[in-house]
């Protein structure tokens, strides 16, 4: 009686093939995830001064005192020249053509580079954007219509979000990620004066307010 030998499996149909199959797919994996994440939540790589995208000297004409929360948008003005070159400077140097990233550079660009400064005692004074980016510095009445004026000048919508003596902005951004919008599906907030929030972050006693969206 022949007795066969039996018969040896090639190597490439052995465990090996599995585990170079999971090794591949994890290659995979590792590649994918974060180049998708660059393209829905892309961050800017360069936030610029003001000193680098405003011009150097800005004609700026004294709007008058609107104190009621209505007259606020009266002061968003994107189809300025000077708002609208300064915006797209920002945003050329700090992305690439994306509009959550557009959004978030115009964010930080204002909140790193716009001082805190009281308005006199007494007296409720309300800048333009032009006059805030000849100032560099305002309470957060002036950084939030500074910061509307921008992101309107690269096509993104925004309102006044006002509480008890203090307002802040929020950006129609329907694209965004959820974790940014914590107060509505569709909108994005921004509060320009604090200095420890992030995009779409809001401190704990803003968040908690009774609030009115104009």
């Amino acid at each position: 009686m022949e007795i066969k030998e039996p018969i040896e499996e090639p190597w490439w149909r052995g465990p090996l093939t599995y585990i170079l199959g999971l090794f591949l797919i994890l290659i995979l994996l590792v590649w994918f995830i974060p180049a998708r994440a660059v393209k829905i939540d892309p961050n800017p790589t360069y936030i610029p001064t003001i000193q680098e995208v405003a011009p150097a000297a800005i004609e700026v004409e004294r709007n008058p005192a609107f104190i009621i929360q209505e007259d606020f948008p009266r002061y968003v003005k994107p189809s300025d020249p000077v708002i609208k070159q300064t915006a797209d400077k920002i945003v050329t140097l700090a992305c690439e053509g994306n509009k959550i990233c557009h959004a978030k550079a115009i964010f930080y660009f204002v909140r790193d580079n716009f001082q805190y400064v009281s308005d006199p005692a007494g007296y409720e004074y309300i800048k333009s954007a032009r006059e805030s980016l000849a100032s560099t510095g305002g309470d957060c009445d002036d950084a939030s219509i500074l910061a509307a004026n921008l992101l309107g000048a690269v096509g993104i919508r925004t309102r006044f979000v006002f509480i008890p003596g203090h307002v802040y902005i929020q950006a129609y951004m329907p694209d965004a990620l959820k974790r940014y919008k914590i107060e509505d599906k569709d909108w994005v907030s921004l509060d320009l004066t604090c200095t420890n929030c992030g995009f779409g972050e809001l401190p704990y006693r803003t968040s908690t307010q009774r609030k009115i969206v104009n």
